[in-house]
């Protein structure tokens, strides 16, 4: 069995970091990809995106299956049925911390970075710097402080600063171009 006859491990990573939310009190929060295979209120979607909070106290019959994520949910005191097809999902996340997963964007059947580098390896290359020659997809997420924070050199006979404390403001999850 080569690594193209193998099944996608990004639904196990959603599954494994909705639960490290859930262990540690966290919210786990999921970003879609919008097209016409997701089910979701169509009103809450902007710029063919949805964030659905997939927490137990939000969700009702939630199912974390390996093709589909499928739940209810109130939207405005309406109860609605959720069906979101697992490559749609293109991050989760604690809304708390913003700490999570980011997942390459759906690309039609066929491309290289679909073909090449299968359902959420494209992330793990690209992050670690380890692309082997294979061309990153343009269009991976991140998550990224949203202040500047750069080093600045400093003279070998002084001795280093401390370290800063952390930024005051969470990190947010932005689409990297």
């Amino acid at each position: 069995m080569n690594a193209l006859d193998t099944t996608s491990t990004r639904p196990y990573l959603i599954r494994a970091l909705y639960e490290w939310c859930t262990d540690n009190s966290l919210t786990p929060y999921v970003a879609v990809m919008v097209d016409d295979t997701v089910q979701v209120p169509r009103e809450y979607v902007k710029n063919n995106e949805i964030v659905l909070n997939i927490s137990f106290d939000a969700t009702s019959s939630l199912k974390l299956g390996n093709d589909f994520i499928e739940f209810k949910a109130r939207f405005a005191g309406s109860a609605r049925e959720i069906l979101v097809p697992i490559s749609r999902v293109i991050a989760i996340y604690a809304r708390e911390n913003g700490q999570g997963m980011a997942f390459p964007a759906p690309t039609a059947a066929g491309t290289p970075s679909a073909s090449l580098l299968g359902h959420g390896n494209a992330l793990a290359l690209a992050s670690s710097g380890e692309t082997s020659g294979v061309a990153a997809d343009p269009k991976l997420m991140q998550l990224v402080p949203e202040t500047d924070v750069t080093e600045q050199p400093h003279d070998a006979n002084e001795p280093p600063e401390p370290p800063k404390s952390p930024p005051t403001k969470r990190p947010s999850l932005t689409r990297v171009k």
